[in-house]
């Protein structure tokens, strides 16, 4: 493994204007369109959907293609000589991590239940649609792919990558994790406020553990089965939902 390099200024100029390529090939241009889109539509009685209303072949070339700033990222970390053990990613899962990520979802996906649907019924947040086009033969394999894709991609960039670049740049873990904590809130504002807060909400719980055990696996784990049981949920109880 190469030897780190000293934090000159040089270097940090260099890490901050990596940390914004990155975000702005992902992230940070999904917050800044999210914002956009809660500002130029109502809220209260609005749908918000999270996958495009398109056939199979564009949902395939979205996930795939979504997937290419987790591979910048592993790009960037193996230009350094690092693996991505480094952001907390090994390439092979510990056995513990899908235990800790059954938990984290247990956990997670009782409060954010009550967070949206409070919110929907408040009107400061769109129903959200967490599936692709229902009726067809490739509705739920394409709900896991893309579940899997946002998990990885919301994990690696926003907790792992950014998290460990910001330390390196010499910033301290209050203001690095308000900073992804604040990052996670407003790329889900194009649900409305209740989905700022609770996923705010959730950065926060979530970049704690990171900060403390340097373990990303069992978020993405975590993250992986929200998604999938939101959009099984919505399958099975859509004829029943309260604002839809």
């Amino acid at each position: 493994m190469a030897a780190r390099e000293p934090l000159t200024p040089g270097r940090r100029r260099l890490l901050g204007e990596e940390i914004l390529v990155v975000l702005s090939l992902s992230l940070l241009a999904s917050a800044v369109y999210a914002i956009i889109d809660l500002f130029s539509a109502p809220v209260k009685g609005v749908t918000a959907v999270t996958f495009p209303q398109v056939p199979l072949a564009p949902q395939i070339a979205g996930i795939a293609f979504g997937l290419a700033p987790v591979w910048l990222v592993f790009h960037l970390l193996r230009r350094d000589g690092l693996g991505t053990e480094h952001i907390g990613l090994p390439a092979k899962p510990p056995a513990r991590a899908l235990a800790a990520g059954v938990l984290l979802f247990a956990v997670v996906g009782a409060v954010g239940l009550g967070v949206y649907f409070g919110a929907v019924a408040l009107g400061v947040n769109r129903f959200v649609v967490p599936v692709p086009p229902t009726g067809y033969w490739w509705t739920l394999p394409v709900l896991f792919l893309g579940a899997a894709q946002v998990a990885l991609l919301e994990e690696v960039v926003d907790l792992g990558y950014l998290m460990t670049r910001l330390r390196e740049s010499g910033w301290g873990p209050g203001p690095v994790l308000a900073a992804s904590a604040l990052l996670r809130g407003s790329y889900h504002l194009y649900q409305g406020w209740g989905g700022f807060v609770g996923n705010l909400l959730l950065g926060v719980f979530f970049g704690i553990l990171f900060l403390r055990r340097g373990r990303l696996w069992p978020m993405v784990i975590a993250h992986f089965l929200l998604d999938v049981g939101a959009g099984v949920g919505y399958l099975v109880f859509r004829g029943h939902l309260p604002g839809l």
